[in-house]
This record gives structure tokens, C-alpha cells and sequence, in this order.
């Protein structure tokens, strides 16, 4: 079976102002930091929790994209959310591979862990048999799409409120308050890594219809799923490079440190997005013609 698409690989440039961009449920939702240098972090779990959210919420991107990718019923998978509430266990574990693979696409593109969550107390004597025999191997997977630790070009400052509420949450008061439960970044520009390769998607089924939806939802992610806690995060750049070929035609983190901003030399305490050296796609060079196509998805 030869490879659905070639090697890709992604940066994702965001600019993060009064917002928190991904809680620490450790830290009562402080914005995550990095101990060593006090820089800024999003987990990779964040944004995939995001893009799966437009899909299995039919949100208006997801309905969007379904109209100019030509998503409809002549696709060959369903685009399906396993990794969401609600959902029937006994009807997931009855699927053979093809079906479940045709089914779900954060599965395809991001991988699963079902099976690890499939515990022996409740699994009837034939599907026992059917885990040891291996007939539950498609139940966890890595993805074809793997996101690497979103950072901070400078270090972060958190701004901390605490919240007032006119109408009591207890039975025994008429106010309600949250002592410092406002935590946001002040500003910082996060980049976030993008990785997708062929050879897992051969695995786990991904096609290039996957990609293509991962694509078009990236610039949209944060705009959509917009919160009081994060109401002012921008995408300003979405590149995404396709390899020439589905080894990989070019080394990629020479790729990612190319389109990373840098901070300006005269400034020590960044406020915004002017305080850094943000590249456009001039500043790649000889970068273009190591790749078969350069895009940034936000300005297209």
C-alpha cells in the first residue's frame, strides 16, 4: 500500500494577549510555564481537544470546510469524533479495523488509546479471547499527526483577578467572589510544532481528505473556540510545508527555526506583537525550493 500524501510539517505562530492559553489543572489553572526560564507552554493535547471540538460540535468551520473540500457522502471515511462524551463503548469494540478506521477521524490523524481503557472486569469471554488474540490492536495507535509543545519565544507574565459575581452561588449569600481566579498571560507569541508522516498514516488509514480538513480548520482554532478565559488569541501564521517526497526532503527543524520570531535586540520586556522579528515567507530563501509547496494558511 503506497503512502497517502508525503511528508508535511508545520509551525504554528500565536499571538497570545490577556488570555490564558492553557490551564494547568495542577496549578488551579495557572497558564503553564516552563520552571527552568519561565516560558510560556501549550500542551499538544490543547489544540487537538480544540480541533476536534469543531468537528464534533458541527461548528460553522467544520460546515465550511465540508462544502469547498467536498466532504459529503461520496468520501471514502467518516469524519466522526472518537474522543468525546457520550460516546457507546460496546458498539466501538465491535468494530472490526476497517470499519472503526473508516469511522473516526481524530483516530486516523491523532491516534487512540481505547484499548488501554478496556478493562478485563468488563469484557465478556469472547472478547477476552478477542484482546488476547489481538483482535483489539486497532484500538490504539499512534496518529499521523503528532503537535509538539507550544512555547513562548520570552518569558511570560501572569495577570491575576479575581472574579465577582452579582448573584450568590452559595444559598446564604447574594454576591458570589473567586479569589484570583482571572489568570491570563499578559502577551506572548507561541509557536507550536506540526508533524504528519505517511508512514503511520498508512496504519491508521489517515487520507489526504484528513489533511486536507486538518489544513483548512488550523487558521480558525482559536477564533472559534473563543472563551472567557481565552478571548484574544490569534493565529498570525499557519505555514505548512509538503516534502517532496514521503521520506522528508528537507531537515525540519531548520524549516521550524527559519519561521520562528525572534525578539527584537533593543527589548527586554516584549508588549506586543511589534517587540518581535515575526518571518514571512521572503525570509525563507532556499527553503522553498527544498520543499514541494510552502503555505501559510492564514494569509490565502
Amino acid at each position: 500500500m503506497n503512502a497517502p500524501f508525503n511528508r508535511h510539517v508545520g509551525l504554528l505562530v500565536l499571538d497570545v494577549t490577556m488570555s490564558n492559553p492553557n490551564g494547568d489543572p495542577d496549578m488551579e489553572s495557572e497558564p503553564r510555564t516552563r520552571e527552568l526560564d519561565g516560558l510560556g507552554m501549550i500542551s499538544p493535547v490543547s489544540l487537538k481537544r480544540k480541533l476536534r471540538d469543531l468537528i464534533s460540535e458541527n461548528s460553522e468551520v467544520f460546515s465550511e470546510a465540508k462544502k469547498q473540500l467536498n466532504l459529503g457522502e461520496e468520501t471514502k471515511n467518516q469524519f466522526n469524533i472518537l474522543e468525546e462524551r457520550g460516546r457507546d463503548r460496546d458498539a466501538i469494540k465491535a468494530m472490526d479495523k476497517a470499519e472503526f478506521m473508516q469511522n473516526y477521524w481524530d483516530a486516523r490523524m491523532f491516534g487512540n488509546t481505547f484499548l488501554e481503557s478496556l478493562k478485563e472486569s468488563e469484557l465478556s469471554a469472547d472478547q477476552k479471547k478477542k484482546k488476547t488474540e489481538g483482535g483489539y490492536a486497532h484500538l490504539i495507535n499512534t496518529g499521523a499527526t503528532q503537535i509538539g509543545v507550544g512555547m513562548s519565544i520570552a518569558p511570560i507574565d501572569v495577570v491575576r483577578m479575581t472574579n465577582t459575581n452579582k448573584s450568590g452561588v452559595e444559598a446564604d449569600k447574594d454576591r458570589g467572589m473567586a479569589p484570583l481566579a482571572f489568570r491570563v498571560v499578559q502577551h506572548g507569541i507561541y509557536c507550536m510544532p506540526i508533524f504528519v508522516n505517511p508512514s503511520i498514516a498508512k496504519k491508521t488509514g489517515a487520507t489526504s481528505e484528513d489533511l486536507d480538513l486538518l489544513k483548512f480548520m488550523l487558521p480558525y482554532v482559536y477564533q472559534h473556540t473563543a472563551s472567557a478565559i481565552r478571548p484574544q488569541i490569534s493565529v498570525l501564521h499557519a505555514w505548512f510545508a509538503e516534502h517532496k517526497n514521503t521520506l522528508g526532503s528537507c531537515p525540519e527543524h531548520l524549516f521550524i527555526n527559519a519561521l520562528t520570531p525572534k525578539l527584537k535586540a533593543d527589548v527586554t520586556k516584549p508588549a506586543s506583537a511589534n517587540d518581535y522579528d515575526i518571518p514571512e515567507r521572503d525570509d525563507l530563501g532556499n527553503f522553498l525550493d527544498r520543499f514541494k509547496e510552502v503555505r501559510d494558511l492564514v494569509n490565502e
